[in-house]
């Protein structure tokens, strides 16, 4: 049986970027914790966040949700999570 890749991505085009720097360290950091708002969400953040903070030194978590996982997070969402100056953003993906 021959196996079938597909894109998950739309046809929308994008424009090529770059990643982001690696973070030497969470020591001190904030972290942008996105909640797609699926089942189960919540309970894998909220533990994440406490192995942020006691495991590797976090000094604050930005918790943040989309009202939907259905759809992209709206502007007011991301504008949350860039007014919080996060150093690194997790985005949980849970059921």
């Amino acid at each position: 049986m021959p196996i079938t890749l597909v894109n998950p991505l739309d046809e929308t085009s994008r424009e090529n970027r770059n990643a982001a720097s690696k973070l030497d360290t969470l020591k001190g950091k904030t972290v942008g914790l996105l909640d797609i708002s699926k089942p189960g969400g919540s309970v894998f953040l909220d533990r994440l966040e406490t192995l942020l903070r006691e495991r590797y030194g976090v000094a604050s978590v930005v918790r943040a949700m989309k009202p939907t996982f259905t759809k992209p997070a709206p502007e007011s969402v991301i504008e949350q999570i860039l007014a919080a100056r996060c150093d690194a953003v997790i985005e949980a993906l849970a059921d």
